[in-house]
């Protein structure tokens, strides 16, 4: 017997709905939209054939950047470089700030 995986607790409501229709209207992969609300591709599928959220109207502004987003791994590998470069410069600046004072 298999088990099924814990829920992510996401769950879609009404304005996300409109702007999954948007973004589905203006030609974004069902892959993507489902990324961007970190869903499972079948909600999305549910939304765009009109089995979740038949009555509510496309969004038309204020949608999300057309993917492709950035993958867990990509979100870390850049978190982790940003984590680096801040040290950089503080450690820059904290060798400014002596030089200054020697300076001085």
């Amino acid at each position: 017997m298999t088990s099924r995986a814990y829920s992510s607790g996401v769950r879609l409501n009404e304005q996300d709905a409109a702007v999954v229709k948007g973004m589905l209207n203006r030609g974004d992969r069902q892959h993507d939209i489902a990324a961007w609300f970190c869903v499972n591709g079948g909600r999305i599928a549910e939304i765009a054939t009109g089995y979740k959220f038949g009555w509510v109207k496309a969004a038309s502004t204020n949608l999300p950047p057309a993917g492709p987003y950035l993958t867990v791994r990509e979100g870390l590998e850049t978190r982790s470089a940003l984590d680096i470069a801040q040290e950089a410069l503080r450690k820059a600046e904290e060798e400014i700030e002596r030089l200054r004072r020697e300076a001085a």
